[in-house]
């Protein structure tokens, strides 16, 4: 069993993720913003589970939680950046701040994650880096999803940087690009073959459990659609979004 950090732990994605480590044996340190659903979960899921506080978006406060979580949980084997916020509007339309709030917690928080496991995992020549980015980022999205879909695209390119620095080394690097499984981000999303919240979360452990390298989950219909969405004419795109 291993000991997991795992952000934006208080819902959707990163709550599940939280659920089912926890219920196989794995130690978790749940990190998010919003305190009393950390500690509610931490309730739940028992013996094992820590709760960091935390705004990713604040360098030195991310630092702090993932060095706290890494001395009580006796080293941290698996941090995954999960953190993330949808939302944001289309470019030049009076929405700046919002794209920018995308920005800051989507690829600046990320970053901030990525630095201060990273110093760790080098420190100790050994861990395993996870980078929850999108089915979002293998395309350019047009309209609200714009900035959005820029920043998993940055945070994957970020992974492949790291995998071609630390290949044959003993930390590994995985990225999960997850196509639309039903959280509360995506509640709204008019999507026909969304994916239930825990058949997703188990594809996405399973993609972990293995150290694979940059994958698509849950497989079906996602990395087929993936692909599709790849080469697909710019107005086709503009026409299914």
């Amino acid at each position: 069993m291993g000991s997991y950090f795992i952000s934006g732990a208080s819902s959707g994605l990163g709550a599940e993720m939280s659920r089912q480590l926890a219920n196989r044996g794995d130690a978790v340190a749940l990190a998010a913003r919003r305190t009393e659903r950390l500690e509610a979960l931490a309730a739940e899921l028992g013996v094992g589970v820590t709760v960091h506080p935390v705004d990713v978006t604040e360098p030195e406060a991310v630092e702090r939680a993932i060095r706290d979580a890494d001395r009580t949980h006796g080293g941290l084997d698996v941090v995954v950046v999960n953190a993330g916020r949808g939302g944001g509007g289309r470019i030049g339309t009076g929405r700046s701040a919002e794209n920018r709030a995308v920005i800051e917690t989507n690829l600046t928080g990320a970053l901030g994650q990525i630095e201060a496991a990273m110093e760790i995992f080098r420190s100790r020549g050994r861990g395993h880096l996870v980078l929850v980015s999108s089915l979002a980022s293998v395309r350019g999205l047009p309209g609200s999803a714009a900035t959005y879909s820029a920043t998993k695209a940055a945070l994957a390119s970020i992974g492949q940087s790291l995998r071609a620095e630390l290949a044959g080394s003993d930390i590994a690097v995985t990225t999960l690009r997850p196509g639309y499984i039903r959280t509360e981000l995506n509640r709204r999303a008019a999507v026909p073959y969304m994916t239930g919240l825990e058949d997703g979360v188990a594809a996405m452990i399973a993609a972990m459990d293995a150290r694979a390298g940059d994958v698509v989950v849950p497989a079906w219909p996602w990395r087929a659609l993936g692909w599709i969405v790849r080469v697909v004419p710019s107005r086709l795109i503009r026409r299914f979004m």
